[in-house]
């Protein structure tokens, strides 16, 4: 779910995005009665091996402010006054780790380490350690090291290269981890892995040359969006004692599970619902849900034998469209029903998802619906779908959190719907939650009296009329290059800089 270029992106190509061996031989098989397919689910590792190291830090690049500052300006003119100018010089380590699996197995994974360094006082002494969550990528070798890339390359630009130590988990799954499958949008796993991750950093600050100060900010973008917010509740709810985070910031991310599954399911999927569904069920079967018996309960038949192998893998979205490995699309059958205006192009001929299969999940729509009329309860339900169960389990309105919040967003976004954001902020408002709690749509007009947040609105308004206008010039539509740039392009940027606005204030 995260932006693969600043402005141009294909449909398929900007999903809200695995499946493959499971756990060693110690593992147990569960599965429903005929299952073809079992989940094999692993004893957990010692807890002693996890965020253990593997290896040292390795050194990977090093950039001075000006370079860095050039690369931005040579992918998008004008970036380095979106990110700001950089005033550090950017090193960038990797370190491997131990951490689990869905299942709890034992595996390994990577943190990018960004180490800001120079004569600006911000640059050195003790410095705030930020922890970043990514967004989702169709590519195994995702490396958030490797500055070339656009989103690892903007958060070295708006915090590294500001005087943050950046620490920005791989994921397992990704940059040589050992899980052969990604535990897409999996809470448990996901939080753990990031929990993992900066242990791991943490070991070997010193040995970087890094000091850190007590400040611990926690933030992630589009699936990182949830990722952060499901590493702040594990960290206060378990690991309080290990980590005492100062303030945290959801961008754009899938907090509100059920009510995304529930509304695409009822007839309005978004953008590159075909890559953003496989991934998360094929998390979900390797953390025991029994989504299915067999690949072919859920997907039709040209798309079922290899899709819990595909994503992550080595071809992006677009290549797997064209192979016929995936639909554009096409998320379900042009006759099932019910449509919502305007998602004709979710249904068409080709489709991912069996109408046998939508069915069962509309059908429990309808005899255990979980609605929003109390924000306060939107989870006081009880479905009996697999999948639904799953959406539930992991949505994230289910605890308060007890420190500063920012939630930002925008209110178009055709990826990760602004209603997350909104059903987020609506439950976590209800239950009286005592710390400071910010919502930012950045697709808004700014107030003219303190709105802390003018800023990135102004420029959100700006880069979006500079799309439109640039489309006109090429005979393009102004609506379609905003959409296309809207969730990556457009929004990552400035609520990144929101975030950044809200930790410097705490």
């Amino acid at each position: 779910m995260f932006y693969q270029k600043f402005i141009a992106l294909s449909v398929l190509a900007v999903a809200v995005a695995a499946c493959g061996g499971g756990a060693g031989g110690s593992g147990v098989s569960v599965g429903a009665p005929g299952n073809t397919s079992p989940v094999v689910v692993a004893p957990p590792p010692p807890p002693s091996l996890r965020g253990n190291l593997v290896g040292g830090p390795v050194a990977v690049s090093s950039y001075d402010a000006q370079t860095l500052k050039q690369m931005l300006e040579n992918a998008q003119l004008g970036m380095s006054g979106i990110t700001s100018t950089p005033v550090c010089a950017v090193s960038t380590h990797t370190v491997r780790y131990r951490t689990i699996g869905s299942a709890g197995e034992d595996t390994e994974a990577s943190t990018a380490v960004m180490l800001p360094s120079g004569s600006d006082p911000a640059c050195s002494g003790p410095r705030p350690v930020l922890l970043y969550a990514h967004g989702t990528s169709p590519l195994k070798s995702y490396d958030m090291s490797k500055l070339d890339g656009t989103e690892a390359r903007m958060i070295a630009a708006i915090f590294a290269a500001q005087g943050y130590i950046v620490v920005a988990p791989n994921y397992a799954g990704y940059a040589g981890s050992s899980l052969a499958y990604h535990a897409y949008l999996d809470a448990e796993q996901q939080s753990a892995d990031m929990v993992d991750g900066l242990r791991a950093a943490r070991a070997v600050f010193s040995q970087m040359g890094a000091s850190a100060s007590a400040k611990l900010y926690v933030t992630g973008y589009s699936q990182g969006g949830f990722v952060a917010l499901a590493t702040q509740r594990a960290m206060q709810t378990r690991h309080a004692a290990e980590f005492a985070v100062t303030a945290a910031a959801g961008l754009s991310g899938p907090y509100a599970l059920l009510k995304f599954g529930d509304t695409m399911f009822g007839g309005a999927p978004t953008l590159g619902a075909t890559a953003f569904l496989p991934m998360l069920a094929n998390a979900a079967q390797h953390a025991g849900a029994r989504l299915y018996a067999s690949p072919g309960d859920m997907y039709e038949a040209p798309y079922a034998a290899g899709i819990e192998t595909i994503l992550p893998g080595t071809l992006g979205l677009g290549e797997l469209a064209s192979q016929g490995k995936l639909p554009a699309s096409a998320l379900f059958a042009w006759n099932s029903a019910p449509q919502a205006a305007g998602s004709k192009q979710f249904f068409n001929d080709g489709n991912l998802v069996r109408t046998s299969y939508r069915d069962g999940y509309t059908a429990d729509m309808q005899l255990r619906a979980c609605g929003d009329s109390n924000p306060a309860s939107a989870l006081g339900c009880a479905p009996q779908h697999p999948l639904r169960q799953w959406l539930k389990k992991n949505d994230l309105r289910n605890y308060v959190p007890s420190i500063p919040l920012l939630l930002c967003g925008g209110d178009a976004d055709p990826i990760v719907p602004y209603y997350n954001t909104s059903a987020a902020a609506g439950y976590f408002g209800a239950q009286n939650m005592a710390a400071a709690l910010h919502v930012v749509n950045v697709d808004s007009t700014p107030s003219l009296f303190g709105d802390d947040y003018a800023q990135p609105k102004l420029g959100f308004l700006a880069a979006k009329a500079a799309v439109r206008a640039d489309a006109a010039l090429s005979g393009g539509s102004g609506d379609a290059a905003v959409r296309d740039a809207y969730h990556a392009g457009l929004v990552a940027p400035f609520c990144l800089r929101a975030a950044r606005d809200f930790f410097r204030a705490r």
